[in-house]
């Protein structure tokens, strides 16, 4: 994977920070759990969710919808993973908050981030709206969140409550060797799908998708969260292949969509379960299976057109 170019200034690194008082447990469905649960299409309250998401996706007005963003609910991406193992302290410039970077893995973080606000700021103006950029928190261990104490062992994450994606560098070392997914495109393709979540945050899709569950059963909550994983999965395949055209076809390579398949695989719900408990219960998954989190990331990928990804409405996932 080929990612030059600037570094975003949307970069906050708290690894030098051991403040993690205050909060309490994650919001926002923090942390998720091993699994979650999919299947069929809903009933009754799902028609009018497809509606509404699909309409703040293909609306006339997509400018009134970006302008008015009340707070809720939202969701992390990744099941849990050990704690890894401490690295030693980033050489930097610049006090606490955004800051100059100067090691390797949080430049490349850097300059992902940067890439995918060149890409959403992007289709925002197709839409008629404006893109808000997201901060981009670099961790270790533990930190605080509007949403809670965020721990590295809960993979990267986004918090709709302060609009920012957590990331402990270690979740990378846990994709090579847990996930058997090295490499830096599905180190790109995490960060991208957590900036899936922001956009569905933007567009008003994450509140709607919050407040529907209030009144949904568990296993029809679940459901639709399927649907908003796979949808921020799609998402990340947009921004795979509108950053590759931006750079002139030079970004990715064959190799590198493999590996982003794989990575998409080995963190389905039923991998996943498989690997925790030698069972798979499709009731529980929240996030999809290996099939379709590799198979929606794939629609992006080859579309670049995010109308592509109607997960709320699509009969097949």
């Amino acid at each position: 994977m080929q990612m030059d170019g600037d570094q975003s200034s949307n970069i906050e690194d708290r690894r030098s920070d051991d403040s993690t008082s205050g909060g309490g447990g994650m919001g926002g469905g923090f942390p998720i759990p091993m699994g979650g649960g999919g299947g069929g299409l809903f009933k009754g309250g799902f028609g009018l969710v497809a509606f509404v998401v699909i309409a703040m996706i293909m609306g006339a007005d997509p400018g009134a919808i970006l302008s008015d963003i009340a707070g809720g609910g939202g969701g992390a991406s990744y099941s849990p993973a050990p704690s890894p193992p401490p690295r030693s302290a980033p050489s930097q410039s610049g006090t606490s908050g955004s800051t100059t970077l100067s090691d390797a893995d949080s430049q490349f973080v850097s300059r992902v981030l940067k890439s995918t606000e060149d890409v959403w700021g992007e289709v925002f103006r197709e839409l008629g709206g404006q893109y808000r950029e997201p901060k981009l928190v670099l961790f270790r261990d533990a930190t605080r969140t509007e949403c809670g104490v965020g721990q590295a062992a809960m993979g990267p994450f986004y918090c709709p409550a302060d609009q920012r994606v957590y990331l402990d560098l270690g979740f990378f070392d846990e994709l090579a060797r847990r996930f058997r997914a090295p490499g830096q495109f599905p180190q790109a393709y995490v960060i991208a799908h957590e900036i899936g979540h922001h956009v569905q945050k933007l567009l008003g899709i994450s509140d709607k998708v919050q407040q529907m569950r209030q009144s949904m059963s568990r296993r029809d909550g679940n459901a639709l969260s399927v649907r908003t994983e796979l949808q921020a999965d799609c998402f990340a395949g947009v921004w795979a292949n509108r950053a590759d055209k931006q750079r002139g076809g030079r970004m990715i390579d064959d190799k590198d969509v493999d590996q982003a398949l794989a990575a998409a695989a080995a963190i389905g719900d039923d991998a996943l379960q498989r690997q925790a408990q030698g069972r798979v219960v499709p009731d529980s998954f929240t996030h999809g299976t290996s099939a379709q989190r590799a198979r929606w990331f794939r629609i992006g990928l080859e579309s670049g057109d995010p109308k592509k990804c109607d997960t709320f409405r699509a009969q097949q996932l």
